[in-house]
């Protein structure tokens, strides 16, 4: 693998577009370098995903009670930042998956 920094994202996005041009990315990052890591891609334009199945904790030493509570808190950042977030139903759209109305759960 590649180590989670600011410049190997930075490369990686680069050259990206150099070879294909304009895309839809986003960034996951495990243990601690998940907020740096999904902060930094919404501030260059990507997306981003957190949650417990990749980091344990909201922040150092407190243990995050839900996914939901690690995704409020990078949301809030976002805001925080002058980025706009994505509904679920249009995070849905973006990533090509069903709506609610058409899964059968």
């Amino acid at each position: 693998g590649i180590p989670a920094t600011v410049e190997n994202l930075v490369f990686l996005v680069q050259t990206a577009r150099q070879q294909i041009g304009d895309f839809q990315w986003s960034v996951c990052a495990a243990g601690r370098t998940q907020l740096a890591m999904t902060t930094h891609a919404l501030l260059m334009g990507g997306h981003a995903r957190v949650g417990l199945e990749d980091n344990l904790y909201l922040e150092k030493g407190i243990l995050a009670k839900s996914s939901g509570e690690q995704v409020a808190k990078l949301k809030r950042i976002a805001g925080e930042l002058g980025v706009e977030t994505a509904t679920p139903e249009e995070a849905r759209k973006i990533l090509g998956l069903k709506g609610l109305d058409e899964v059968n759960f």
